[in-house]
C-alpha cells in the first residue's frame, strides 16, 4: 500500500510526483520490491524527492530534467568511495528507467536510518564536529583520478570565488538597511585576497548541509545527497563550520582538518556569498530561510574580524 502524499512543487518545471507513483514504477521495473509501504521524507531536498519504501529501501526521483543523472553517478563513485569513508554514505541498488508516467531515470537505494541534522540533538557538539572533519579528511585524500568536475557555474561549490564577485555586490546593495555594507565587503574582498587554490584538485561532497548530514543516538551517522561531489578546492567542504557547528564545535571541527588559513578563508567567502545572495531570493518565497540567515551573517563576520 502506499500513501497517496503529493510533493510540494518547489521549481515551475517540475514532473508531478506522489507516493502512488512511486509504487506504480517500482510493481512495473522492480516487482520483487513492491507491495511494501511507500512514505514520502518530508526532509527531501531541492533537486530530489525521497520516498521510503518498506523498512529497508528508499527510492530517489529528480524534480526536473535539471537533476536528473544523480543515481548514476552514485552508482559509479559511491561502491569506490564508500570502503574509504568513517560514515554511511548512500548504497544504491538500482537504476529505474523514464516512463511515459515518469520521464526522467530514477534510483533504489539501501534505507539509512537517522534524522537529519540538527544541533541540538547532539550529545557532544565538539566530538560531532570531529567526525565530521575526519569524514572530509577522508574523502579528500581518496584518489581523484577520473572524478568528476564541477560544472562552470558560479554556484559550483569548490570553485574560485571571483566569478560570484558581481553577484554578491549587488546582494550587498539590496541589503544596505539589514547589514553592515562595509564589513561585508571587507570580508569578501579579504576571501578574494588569498586567490584560488593553487594545488591538485581532491575530492569534495560539496553540499555539508544539515539536510544532508544523518543524526542517530546523539551521534553523526551519515551523509547523503553526493549530487556536487567532484574534484575541486578542499575548502567546499568547510561551509559546514558555520552551517553545522559553532562556538567550540566549530574550532573543534577546524582543528581537526588538514586545511591552512587560506582555505579557511576562501570558505568563509563561499559560505557569506552563499548566504548572502541568497536572501533577497529567499524573502520572497521562503521568507522563514531568509529570516534564519540573518544569525549565520552575524557569524560569519565575527570571524571575520577575529582573523583579521
Amino acid at each position: 500500500m502506499s500513501e497517496s502524499v503529493t510533493v510540494t512543487k518547489l521549481h515551475d518545471d517540475e514532473v508531478d510526483i506522489d507516493a502512488s507513483l512511486v509504487a506504480r514504477l517500482l510493481a512495473g521495473q522492480f516487482p520483487a520490491w513492491a507491495g511494501q509501504p511507500v512514505r514520502l521524507v518530508t526532509s527531501s531536498g531541492t533537486d530530489n524527492v525521497t520516498f521510503r519504501v518498506g523498512a529497508d529501501l528508499a527510492v530517489r526521483l529528480p524534480r526536473t530534467a535539471r537533476f536528473q543523472g544523480q543515481v548514476e553517478k552514485d552508482l559509479a563513485w559511491l561502491p569506490r568511495l564508500a570502503p574509504e569513508l568513517p560514515l554511511a554514505v548512500p548504497h544504491p541498488l538500482a537504476l529505474g528507467s523514464p516512463t511515459d508516467e515518469f520521464p526522467l531515470a530514477w534510483g533504489v537505494y539501501r534505507w539509512l536510518d537517522g534524522t537529519a541534522f540538527q544541533f541540538d540533538r547532539l550529545a557532544d557538539p565538539s566530538a560531532a564536529a570531529r567526525d565530521l572533519a575526519a569524514f572530509v579528511n577522508r574523502l579528500q585524500r581518496i584518489d581523484p583520478t577520473g572524478a568528476p568536475t564541477p560544472p562552470a557555474d558560479p554556484f559550483s561549490r569548490g570553485t574560485p570565488l571571483a566569478p560570484r564577485d558581481e553577484l554578491f555586490r549587488a546582494a550587498v546593495d539590496e541589503l544596505r538597511d539589514d547589514f553592515d555594507a562595509g564589513l561585508l565587503l571587507d570580508a569578501w574582498e579579504a576571501s578574494l585576497a588569498v586567490g584560488p587554490w593553487d594545488g591538485p584538485p581532491r575530492w569534495i561532497h560539496g553540499d555539508l548541509m544539515p539536510g544532508n548530514v544523518l543524526v542517530a543516538d546523539g551521534r553523526l551517522t551519515a551523509v547523503i545527497d553526493f549530487a556536487t561531489a567532484w574534484a575541486a578546492d578542499p575548502a567546499g567542504d568547510l561551509l559546514a563550520a558555520w552551517y553545522l557547528f559553532s562556538g567550540d564545535s566549530r574550532r573543534a571541527f577546524r582543528d581537526a582538518l588538514d586545511v591552512d588559513e587560506h582555505a579557511w578563508a576562501r570558505a568563509r567567502g563561499w559560505a557569506l556569498s552563499l548566504t548572502i545572495i541568497a536572501i533577497p531570493y529567499y524573502r520572497t518565497r521562503f521568507p522563514d530561510a531568509a529570516g534564519r540567515a540573518a544569525p549565520r551573517v552575524a557569524e560569519l563576520l565575527a570571524d571575520f574580524v577575529a582573523e583579521r
